[in-house]
């Protein structure tokens, strides 16, 4: 006797409630959660215990909230980044480079411009090199994806690559402009420290220590939220997104459209950089950020924002006391590379949770195929 057969497909969801926006990253990031507590579970850990120890560290212990705001600047400007060129379907992975170059530049204007110059110059002139270069720096996929359509995933991410190899030759395979070459810089390679003047400000309110780049980037996104809604560009990128071939019918010109989206995209990461150096380092330190992995986790952070550029900064501040956290927590007795665990975990569950926005799944049954009518000879 033949049965049916039952399956399951997904299925585009024809509306999506409002509240879809704030429940979907919170569950996503509560599932992440538990798989995390699960691994922890796995290997002997107190779950309970260790989110509580990262809670404190990075939100709770004294002076821990400005730890966090530190590790959050970086990261607002690459999930910035990612936020604006996913949001067009440009898939910019190529944060990374472009924060490495927008560091170089930074660095490199800051120490061009020499020690008397004043910090309203040097300041801004940090801001628009490091913006410059990663824009310029991000224009290289853009260019190819439009015109020649090359996928930008791969290109992005190879650029990411050459950029950290220029930051390490400059500084430990050169004589170059950025690297001391005075007392123990002949021996051991190091960067020149940028001046005093270009020193980026920070502002205390009571025991809250609130960076000046930090204060950029909420700026920045604020602007972003604007040019997508109230701009006429915005609407060319929404219309691009959604439907190119009628943005070509309609007279506009999607392939210019992705460039400068690709070049908006790097610049925010080209800031981060400058934001980097000019901030915290003070000097180009090629392994202290490639080590950091800013321009990846800002990938994270715009997929739990769901890439809307005011939620990147409530997100980033998240993932940036989660960042600061773990390096607080370092030693035996902490899990290694729980941090990291996390942020995938978070990534993947964030993803899974955009698949059941957009679409459902739907029970389907099969019908028993018919039974052939034999006829019997007599």
């Amino acid at each position: 006797m033949k049965t049916q057969r039952f399956g399951f497909r997904l299925e585009p969801r024809a509306d999506l409630p409002r509240y879809i926006n704030i429940t979907v990253p919170i569950l996503s990031f509560l599932a992440a959660l538990a798989a995390g507590a699960v691994l922890l579970l796995a290997t002997g850990e107190n779950p309970i215990a260790t989110y509580w120890r990262i809670a404190e560290r990075a939100f709770l212990d004294v002076g821990a909230i400005n730890g966090t705001l530190i590790a959050a600047t970086p990261l607002l400007f690459t999930g910035l980044c990612a936020a604006v060129a996913f949001r067009i379907g440009f898939f910019n992975i190529g944060g990374e480079g472009q924060f490495y170059i927008g560091a170089i530049t930074g660095s490199g204007t800051a120490l061009a411009l020499g020690a008397d110059t004043k910090g309203w110059v040097a300041i801004p002139a940090m801001i628009l090199a490091g913006a410059v270069g990663g824009a310029l720096w991000a224009a290289i996929p853009g260019v190819l994806r439009a015109f020649f359509r090359t996928n930008e995933i791969i290109t992005s991410l190879m650029l990411n690559y050459v950029a950290g190899i220029i930051a390490v030759y400059l500084i430990f395979e050169s004589e170059s402009f950025w690297r001391d070459l005075e007392g123990s810089g002949q021996m051991f390679p190091k960067s020149k420290t940028i001046p005093l003047g270009a020193f980026w400000p920070n502002w205390s309110f009571g025991g809250l220590i609130v960076p000046f780049g930090l204060v950029l980037g909420v700026a920045v996104a604020i602007w972003i939220r604007v040019l997508q809604k109230r701009t006429r560009f915005g609407y060319e990128m929404r219309v691009v997104q959604g439907a190119p071939t009628t943005a070509r019918y309609a007279g506009m010109r999607p392939g210019r459209v992705i460039v400068a989206v690709a070049a908006i995209s790097g610049a925010l990461a080209g800031l981060g950089g400058a934001a980097a150096v000019g901030n915290f380092r003070q000097v180009l330190d090629p392994k202290g950020l490639q080590q950091s992995g800013y321009g990846y986790s800002g990938i994270v952070v715009a997929a739990l924002a769901r890439l809307n550029p005011i939620a990147v900064i409530f997100v980033a501040i998240l993932i940036g006391g989660i960042t600061n956290a773990g390096y607080s927590l370092q030693g035996a007795d902490f899990p290694p590379g729980l941090v990291g665990i996390l942020q995938g975990l978070i990534l993947f569950c964030t993803l899974g949770g955009e698949v059941l926005v957009r679409y459902r799944l739907v029970r389907t049954t099969t019908p028993p195929p018919p039974v052939p009518n034999v006829e019997v000879a007599s």
